[in-house]
Order: structure tokens, then C-alpha cells, then sequence
């Protein structure tokens, strides 16, 4: 039975150590991700954003609720190079009711850890307030939850990590932080929440390995687009494998929301898209068709559904970026005007 003993390292330097072993191609070193230090403020900050990441009870928004919030500023400048990294508040909140057992073993998060506890909603409220963006990675979930508790967010532009980078384009075999984190070298203790933050932040320092763009400038691209969400109701049963095809997903319905198919499209694609709608999904007159615009401020927050518009059965309506005709689409030019939009 072999014996296994602690390797006596005396002096090396770790990191020589570890470029030694990459260096053999038959071995890969991911660091530690540390937590930074604290340094003061740049003098040619341009503007601050705000990581945010909770840890819940369960997924439905609906029936559970937040038991730990973490944000950590951050720092950038115009051209979206991060240049100061801030400290994390990090709060446990009590539930009012038991932590499930999974949910426990995952975050480490339990009932004896959280009871009595609170989150100092005046604290987040200055923290959302300073910020020009917030950033999650996985808005739908987080900026869901936060809405629901600290009203500030709802007025906030959020951008989303997992969904606004496309990662697989850049080479990376998963979206999840930590899938990227081992991408860039680097992990983390994942499933709490300030750690998830820093990890998170770290990434958007990083250039991306393809494209070469910096992480972060990539996503504020994407959060300043305006795109609109197509929503396609009462559809033949026939067509359900062409929407699919299309990249629709179906919503089953809930007390505000009927049953439809949809899905979210640049500002340029929808005129096109409501006219294959009419054309080769309802071939009838007055579809069930509607949109709503999304800019940062709406995008992943569920009162989004709360501006659809029908599109109807208008005819000679103009395209909203080129003036022309497009009979039959259902859009006049103002219906798809931009918003108020991430600066």
C-alpha cells in the first residue's frame, strides 16, 4: 500500500514551479483567483459598474427568494478597460422559512447561518445608485430576484455576462464563470456570493482569446443595442417545428402572460421577421403577433411584458431604419424608436 507524503519545495518559487510543469505540455496550472487589494480610486475613472450575484432558495422567483447578495464596484474607462476594482458587500438575508437541503450543500449557505439576518437596504440603495451599469452573470435569474426586493435595480441598465459574450465563439467549452475562469487560468470558490462577483469582474479584465476585443468593452456593445422580443401567439400546432428552427422558445403561459412562442431579435431583423411570421407561420389575416423594444433598462427584467404592442393587421407601414414600404409587417417607423439608452 504506497504512502503519500507532503512534497518538500524548500525554496522554489511556486510560479516557477508551475511554468516548469506547463512548460513540459503535459500538465496545466490554474492560479488561485486572490482577492484584490484595496487601492484608491483612479483620478481618470470614467464611470463605475456594479457585479452583482445572489445565492437563492430555489429558481422560481416566484415562490422563493434571496438569502445572500454580494456587489463589488468596478471602475472603467470610455474605452471599457477596467482600471479599478472595488470591496465586496456581501449580506446573508433570512428567508422566513427553512433553506432547502440541496441549496445548503451547494452555496454552504444554512438556517443557523442566515436566522435573524438582514440586508441593509440603504447600503444597496447608494451602491445601485453610483453605478451606470449593473452586471450578472445570468441577468433573467439575478436581476429577477433583485427587482423583487431592492427597487432600485428596476431603474438600473443591466448587462449580462453569460448571455451578451458569445463564449463559444471564443473558444471556450462552457458558459458557466467557471468554465471561463479555467479558460483564462485562473479558478475560484464558486457558489458564494462575493466570489462569484470577484471571479466574474476578473474575467471582463481579460482579453478575449479569438477576437482579441477586451471582455468587458464586448459587452457593453451588446448591452447599448436595441433589440425587441417577438412574441407569437395562438400559432398553428403545424408550425411548431419552424419557430423551433427559427430559435423561438415557447412560454407556456402564467396568470399575466398568455401561451406564445418567442424570441428576442436586433432592431434591424424584426420588420423581416414579423413578415415571415405573416407569411409562412399564420398565412392569415390579423395574426397574433407582438413586440416590445428592449434596451438595457428593459432587457432580462420580467415587467418588460408590461409595453408589448400589437402589431395587428396594419398595412403599408414604413421600416424603421430604411423608410421604405413593408406591406403586410404591422410596424410603423416610430414603433421601434430607440429608448433611453446604456451610456
Amino acid at each position: 500500500m504506497s504512502q503519500h507524503f507532503p512534497i518538500d519545495i524548500g525554496d522554489c518559487d511556486l510560479e516557477e514551479i508551475a511554468a516548469l510543469l506547463e512548460s513540459s505540455g503535459r500538465f496545466r496550472v490554474l492560479r488561485r483567483l486572490a482577492e484584490p487589494a484595496p487601492t484608491p480610486v483612479p483620478a481618470d475613472l470614467f464611470r463605475r459598474g456594479l457585479f452583482v450575484d445572489v445565492e437563492t432558495t430555489g429558481l422560481d422567483a416566484g415562490k422563493d427568494t434571496v438569502i445572500e447578495l454580494a456587489m463589488v464596484p468596478f471602475g472603467y474607462r470610455a474605452d471599457g478597460e477596467i482600471v479599478w476594482v472595488g470591496q465586496a458587500y456581501s449580506g446573508l438575508r433570512d428567508p422566513g422559512f427553512p433553506i432547502p437541503e440541496a441549496v445548503s450543500r451547494l452555496t454552504g449557505i444554512t438556517d443557523a447561518a442566515v436566522k435573524g439576518t438582514s440586508i441593509d437596504a440603504a447600503t444597496v440603495d447608494a451602491a445601485a445608485r453610483e453605478c451606470a451599469v449593473v452586471v450578472a452573470h445570468n441577468c433573467a435569474f439575478d436581476r429577477t430576484f433583485c427587482e423583487r426586493i431592492w427597487p432600485v435595480f428596476r431603474d438600473k441598465p443591466w448587462a449580462c455576462s453569460l448571455k451578451e459574450i458569445d463564449w463559444s465563439a471564443e473558444g471556450f467549452e462552457g458558459a458557466k464563470l467557471g468554465q471561463i475562469a479555467a479558460g483564462f487560468g485562473f479558478f475560484f470558490d464558486s457558489h458564494r456570493a462575493a466570489d462569484d462577483c470577484y471571479a466574474g469582474i476578473e474575467i471582463l479584465r481579460r482579453k478575449l482569446p479569438r477576437s482579441s476585443s477586451a471582455a468587458f468593452a464586448t459587452l457593453l456593445a451588446s448591452a447599448r443595442r436595441t433589440t425587441a422580443r417577438i412574441l407569437a401567439g395562438d400559432t398553428p400546432f403545424a408550425a411548431r417545428e419552424v419557430l423551433k428552427q427559427r430559435g423561438y422558445r415557447w412560454h407556456p403561459g402564467s396568470p399575466d402572460r398568455p401561451k406564445c412562442w418567442f424570441v428576442e431579435l436586433g432592431e434591424e431583423d424584426v420588420v423581416a421577421e414579423i413578415a415571415f411570421l405573416r407569411e409562412r407561420v399564420y398565412r392569415k389575416p390579423n395574426p397574433d403577433i407582438s413586440y416590445v423594444k428592449l434596451t438595457a433598462y428593459e432587457r432580462y427584467s420580467d415587467r418588460m411584458l408590461s409595453d408589448v404592442q400589437k402589431v395587428g393587421d396594419r398595412v403599408g407601414s414604413l421600416s424603421a431604419r430604411s423608410g421604405k414600404a413593408h406591406h403586410g409587417t404591422g410596424l410603423q417607423a416610430s414603433d421601434l424608436s430607440c429608448r433611453k439608452q446604456l451610456p
